[in-house]
């Protein structure tokens, strides 16, 4: 099964605790409900092991996606285009990496 490894830092100026609001009321429970989607989950990143260095990330998001011919079905619907709006209003320069069980 695919997931999705989004990587990114908020904008300059992006409202920490606005982000993190709209995550848990908007975000994960609209991406939770696609038929494609198994699982989604956003991680708040920490510092490096072993160090006080902070992650070159603020933020983790994975999604575990059943099918990614249903899942590129999914990312057309109104709800999720709303939503992929705001999170472009919150986060710089996010990655997308589909990855795969070994």
């Amino acid at each position: 099964m695919p997931t999705i490894v989004v990587l990114f830092n908020l904008k300059p100026g992006a409202s920490i605790a606005d982000y993190e609001q709209w995550a848990k009321e908007k975000d994960i429970p609209t991406v939770q409900q696609l038929p494609s989607v198994s699982d989604f989950r956003v991680l708040k990143m920490g510092n490096l092991l072993g160090s006080e260095t902070a992650s070159p990330y603020q933020y983790c998001e994975l999604i575990e996606v059943q099918d990614m011919d249903t899942f590129f079905a999914d990312l057309g619907g109104a709800a999720v285009q709303e939503g992929a709006k705001v999170f472009g209003t919150f986060a710089e320069n996010p990655l997308f990496i589909v990855s795969n069980p070994v």
